[in-house]
Parts: structure tokens; C-alpha cells; sequence
């Protein structure tokens, strides 16, 4: 009979500025882990200080520039019992950081996932916006060069629900500039900065009016959330913009036909229509 893996993998959230909103359970579970795979060390130590916890377990760096190479090493200690715990700089590991390839892997192996609920900027910012939050998606950073940008807004621009973004303080004006030019300037947003911190701001307005208001420079770690785009009519959108829209919904992990339903529900239209809509896209590509 097969071994079954022993190990545990525990994603634990961190805070995202207030230290008094680490987890309570991220003390024990710093305590007992016998492999602390942490974003950067230097920084969990400054949180393990301020906490008063000390790690008895061995620590290893896992981000971005690493994390294929040590995923695999992370893996055999799972598969060897070992009970490892990944942490980031801030919020909950896989939201826009380091995680997704190491869940990955462990599921793969049949190793048991688990979490320690923390902070999150993308429900933080959310909750703070004034804007609808029934429906949301969460989009993470805007590729850097303008061109790229430009078009990935451009895929987003008739998205109904209400899109979160993560965006560096020296590209902000620029990227709310490209918003409103791809949203129009109108379309309702909030800036929000150093949640939970000391300087903490929430910046609410028309694209446009953001956009301006960004030029003279923002600090701080950005969250940006932006309102979705108004229902369509029905006779506003050709084969292809309906085509489109469903595409978003698997590219998102829908199936088509469920993905065909809702469009075709959200727009007033029948299924068949946006169907048939799909079929001559498929056939143009």
C-alpha cells in the first residue's frame, strides 16, 4: 500500500500595515513549523520580533526569483512530514505572490493544504471603495510597458463586475490616465494607499479626476479599485464583442456553456444568439 504524505502545507496571511492585525493563530503556527518558507526573511524576522515569537524551525527564503528552483525542495520536505509554512511580505500567499507553485505541486502529491485566514489589500480595498462589491475580479498588476497596457484594458473594458488593481506608486498616474481613456473618464474608482497604515488614504472620484489629481505624485503601497462597466444594451454589441465576452468567462475558468448562459442572461439575449455569436469566432480564428 502507497505511503500517504504526512506533511502539511499552511499558507498564512500577514499583515498588509498594522501588526496588531496578524492572525492569531500565526504565532503558533510560526512556532510550530518545522520549515518557514517566507517572501523575505529580513522582514519576517522584523514581524517575528514584533510579535514576540521565536522560530525553531528552519527558515528559507521563497520568492519570485526562486521559486521554481525551490519549490521541488519544499515538496520533499512535505513529502518527508515536514509541516511547512509559507508567508509573504504582506496579505495571503498566491494573491499577486509568491504560493501558486508550491499549492501546486503539493496537491499534485496529495499533500494536505491549509491556511491561516489574514489580511488581504484586494477585500481591504474593496470594502473601503463605496463601490459595488457583489461581484468582483481581481486583475493584479497592469503590464508595464503602455502598449501592453493599453490592450489589456482595453480586454477588461466592458468587464461588468467591479476590477481591483495592484499598481507601483511611480505608475500610478499613468495607469489611471490609460483607465480612463480605456473606461471612460467618468467611470467611478478609488485609490487606495497604505491601508491600515499610518498614512492611510482612500481617494474616491471619477477616473478622470483621479487621474489628474495622481500627476503630482503618489507614495505608498496603491490598491486601485474601479467600477464595472454599465450594462450593455443588447444592440451595442456585435458576434464579436459578444464572443469576447464570453472568452473572458473560460480564460476565467468557466465552462462555455455556463459562460454562454450568463452573458447571454446579463445582456437580455438569447442563449442561442451568443451561441452562434461563439461558433463565428471560432470559425474566423
Amino acid at each position: 500500500m502507497e505511503h500517504e504524505p504526512s506533511g502539511v502545507l499552511v499558507l498564512a496571511g500577514t499583515p498588509i500595515g498594522e501588526v496588531g492585525d496578524a492572525p492569531p493563530r500565526l504565532s503558533a503556527e510560526l512556532a510550530a513549523a518545522d520549515v518557514v518558507a517566507a517572501e523575505d526573511t529580513r522582514r519576517l524576522r522584523r514581524l517575528t520580533n514584533a510579535l514576540g515569537v521565536e522560530i525553531p524551525g528552519r527558515v528559507v527564503s521563497y520568492f519570485e526569483g526562486n521559486e521554481s528552483a525551490r519549490t521541488p525542495e519544499l515538496v520533499r520536505d512535505l513529502l518527508g512530514g515536514a509541516r511547512v509554512l509559507l508567508v509573504t511580505d504582506a496579505g495571503m500567499p498566491s494573491v499577486s505572490d509568491p504560493g501558486y507553485r508550491l499549492v501546486e505541486a503539493a496537491v499534485a502529491e496529495g499533500v494536505r493544504v491549509t491556511a491561516v485566514p489574514g489580511p488581504s489589500a484586494v477585500l481591504t480595498a474593496l470594502a473601503l471603495s463605496g463601490l459595488p462589491v457583489d461581484r468582483f475580479c481581481f486583475e493584479g498588476f497592469l503590464p508595464r510597458k503602455p502598449g501592453e497596457r493599453a490592450g489589456r484594458l482595453r480586454y477588461v473594458a466592458a468587464e461588468p463586475r467591479t476590477m481591483v488593481f495592484f499598481e507601483a506608486p511611480h505608475r500610478v498616474a499613468d495607469s489611471l490616465a490609460a483607465m480612463a481613456e480605456a473606461f471612460g473618464g467618468e467611470r467611478r474608482a478609488a485609490v487606495c494607499r497604505e491601508l491600515t497604515k499610518t498614512y492611510e488614504e482612500v481617494r474616491r472620484g471619477p477616473l478622470a479626476e483621479l487621474a489628474a489629481w495622481a500627476v503630482a505624485g503618489v507614495r505608498g503601497e496603491i490598491t486601485v479599485v474601479v467600477e464595472g462597466a454599465p450594462p450593455a444594451k443588447p444592440s451595442d454589441l456585435g458576434p464579436d464583442e459578444l464572443a469576447a465576452l464570453v472568452a473572458r468567462r473560460e480564460d476565467a475558468g468557466q465552462h462555455r456553456k455556463e459562460a454562454i448562459a450568463e452573458v447571454a442572461a446579463e445582456l437580455g439575449l438569447p442563449k442561442r444568439e451568443v451561441f452562434d455569436a461563439v461558433v463565428a469566432a471560432k470559425r474566423k480564428g
